[in-house]
């Protein structure tokens, strides 16, 4: 967990230009971020809103699009940080965005999207966004800016979406 979680500035969106109110807007989860406890959980929660985007896109699509999301948001989340003056605010969570559909695209290649794969899907991620077992350690602790927001929940990703495939293949088949 980020140490400046434990101690945050308050966000004042009234002081903001419209541009940075935006991209704070979306940097914060579109307001998932700003849950008093626990903002990655509730940004990750959200993220699973994205689901039906994903189906009616495809395998293929999603993929584009999640890669599209990536990298729109190494700008999103290095700007907020910038604008809200805390590097990797625990209420930034358009990371975990990004992360936990890189966790789900298993299961849309492999059409088993139901609410067991879903939540453990998300379990899965969670726990890799806060256990961070290397390399995601190292991305969080040795790269700075909206890239270094956005790598160690994209490899949590990864991760998460390697463990999915195993249980399936290995367990399940």
């Amino acid at each position: 967990m980020d140490t400046n979680t434990l101690h945050k500035p308050p966000i004042h969106f009234n002081q903001m230009t419209w541009f940075d109110r935006f991209i704070v807007f979306c940097g914060v989860g579109f307001g998932s971020g700003l849950a008093p406890k626990a903002p990655g959980t509730f940004g990750s929660a959200f993220a699973l809103l994205f689901i039906p985007i994903w189906l009616q896109l495809g395998f293929m699509g999603s993929i584009i699009a999640i890669v599209l999301m990536s990298l729109v948001g190494i700008y999103i989340c290095g700007h907020t940080a910038k604008v809200i003056h805390v590097h990797d605010d625990g209420r930034i969570v358009w990371d975990e965005f990004a992360g936990q559909s890189i966790t789900l695209l298993p299961l849309i290649y492999l059409q088993q999207v139901n609410w067991l794969w879903i939540i453990t899907g998300f379990i899965l991620f969670r726990i890799f966004d806060v256990w961070k077992p290397f390399p995601i350690s190292w991305a969080d602790q040795k790269v700075s800016g909206g890239l270094g927001i956005m790598l160690d929940d994209i490899i949590a990703g990864l991760w998460a979406a390697l463990c999915i495939w195993i249980i399936h293949f290995y367990f399940l088949t």
